[in-house]
């Protein structure tokens, strides 16, 4: 009869993972992620059970209370550690700061790896963890080995568009697959060395599209005509067309800096994903001259302004002012 019992809750427990989703990380992004893969799921699956964690507790239960109120039909738990997520849910998302976060969150004591030795076979087969964090290339190499040899599965999967792209759901996943906005860029590994990369073009460009805007105004040019011109021509990008650091210089769109910089891409993730991108440029013996640069400046100006660490990142611009004011 123990045995019985021992294996009908087995099933028990097996059937409510593989309706349930969890998600880890509710910081801007993650946030705007998990409410949106959520509200489509619910309303695909109203069934679905939703787990969320978050290292501030605070954040895992102003995120369900949000959610609850628009959507009150649904099931969402909070949990306070990874590993009780793991045990909630087969399908495990997570999107956090950087390497340490990850590594926090999938080796340590109350972490996924360990989580899952506590898992049966089957359960692990069915397992599929998708992490969208910016991080080392070799650390997520390595976590995913780790949660492979465990019997699970993995996938980087970093993600392109910012807070605006996460809130909008327009957001590019740079994992594998053939639908969507689903960019297949190889191995493991591969979609955070195609984000690296993306994110260090992205950088420089930033904080060139400001140089361009001050420049502009300094010789007399209305910014939002100066903006026309870039957004028309050669110099167009998104850093000039979407995330211009000038107020109303975009006459149909309403980026940060006319927030105060406030709801974007924080600056001190963007020096982040910077020093990432010169770190294993510097392993790969691959010269970025413009990268260490841009790298600089961004730590440069949170030297000067620290006030602008967590604002979105077009706010070097400030800097930039700041820099023509005293010359």
């Amino acid at each position: 009869m123990r045995h019985t019992a021992r294996v009908l809750q087995s099933l028990e427990r097996q059937a409510m993972r593989a309706k349930s989703t969890a998600f880890i990380g509710l910081g801007r992004m993650g946030s705007e992620m998990a409410f949106n893969f959520f509200s489509k799921t619910f309303a695909e699956s109203p069934d679905t059970r939703f787990v969320v964690c978050d290292a501030l507790p605070t954040s895992a239960t102003t995120f369900r209370q949000n959610f609850m109120a628009q959507f009150p039909g649904a099931h969402i738990d909070i949990v306070l550690t990874p590993k009780e997520a793991v045990h909630a849910s087969q399908t495990v998302l997570t999107m956090l700061p950087s390497s340490p976060q990850v590594q926090t969150v999938y080796s340590e004591a109350n972490g996924v790896i360990p989580a899952l030795q506590s898992l049966s076979a089957a359960e692990l087969a069915r397992s599929l963890f998708i992490d969208s964090t910016t991080l080392d290339v070799g650390i997520a190499r390595s976590v995913s080995a780790e949660v492979t040899s465990a019997g699970a599965q993995m996938v980087d999967a970093p993600v392109s568009g910012g807070v605006t792209g996460a809130k909008a759901g327009t957001l590019a996943f740079l994992v594998g697959g053939t639908e969507g906005r689903i960019i297949h860029c190889g191995p493991s590994g591969a979609g955070l060395g195609a984000k690296i990369c993306n994110n260090l073009v992205l950088g420089v460009q930033q904080i060139v599209v400001g140089e361009a805007m001050l420049l502009g105004q300094k010789l007399g040019l209305d910014p939002r005509i100066l903006a026309g011109v870039i957004n028309s021509s050669t110099g167009g990008c998104w850093a000039s067309s979407v995330n211009n650091p000038v107020p109303y210089s975009l006459a149909d769109k309403s980026p940060p800096c006319e927030r105060n910089y406030e709801g974007g891409f924080a600056t001190a993730l963007m020096l982040k994903d910077m020093l990432l991108a010169t770190d294993v440029a510097a392993s790969t013996d691959s010269p970025l001259p413009l990268g260490k640069s841009a790298r600089n400046f961004y730590a440069e100006t949170l030297r000067h302004r620290p006030d602008l660490a967590q604002k979105d990142f077009s706010s070097v611009y400030e800097r930039l002012e700041q820099m023509g004011r005293e010359d």
